[in-house]
């Protein structure tokens, strides 16, 4: 029996499970929170154990975050996390920790240069050029603007 791809798109769409979008998105809300909770909670510590500034604090902050995110992703943690919460795990910064180190971790037999520093930036670049040009962008509306990145 065969089937034509629109014969096999209807079937595979019967056979597939229900999505709650409003469960997900309950999710999503939660896990991403929590992950901006314990943020908040790691800035506070430099604030208030360091004698930072928030503005000081905010650096340290992001770089503790990105460590705990390689760390619970090398120890399969990060991925179980990202399976329930879904895009709640991906968008903070601990998401694109995540998707580098899985991808340096996945490619590291192949060697460090082609392994490792050739395959790791292959989502993550996307997202660093993106960034890169918005920000040109962005500072050339300002230029024009005369606002001077105010």
């Amino acid at each position: 029996m065969t089937m034509s791809p629109k014969e096999y798109q209807s079937f595979a769409k019967t056979k597939e499970p229900p999505r709650s979008i409003l469960g997900n998105c309950l999710k999503a809300f939660l896990i991403g929170g929590s992950i901006c909770c314990v943020g908040q909670a790691i800035n506070e510590l430099f604030v208030h154990l360091m004698d930072m500034t928030p503005e000081q604090a905010s650096n340290p902050t992001v770089a503790v975050l990105i460590l705990l995110s390689v760390i619970l992703t090398s120890l399969g943690v990060y991925d179980k996390l990202a399976q329930f919460a879904g895009a709640g795990s991906a968008v903070p910064v601990t998401g694109f920790a995540n998707s580098m180190c899985s991808a340096a971790l996945e490619h590291r037999s192949e060697g460090l240069v082609l392994g490792v520093g050739g395959n790791m930036f292959k989502l993550a670049g996307a997202v660093i050029v993106f960034g890169t040009v918005a920000a040109f962008f962005v500072g050339i509306v300002h230029l024009i603007l005369g606002t001077g990145g105010q």
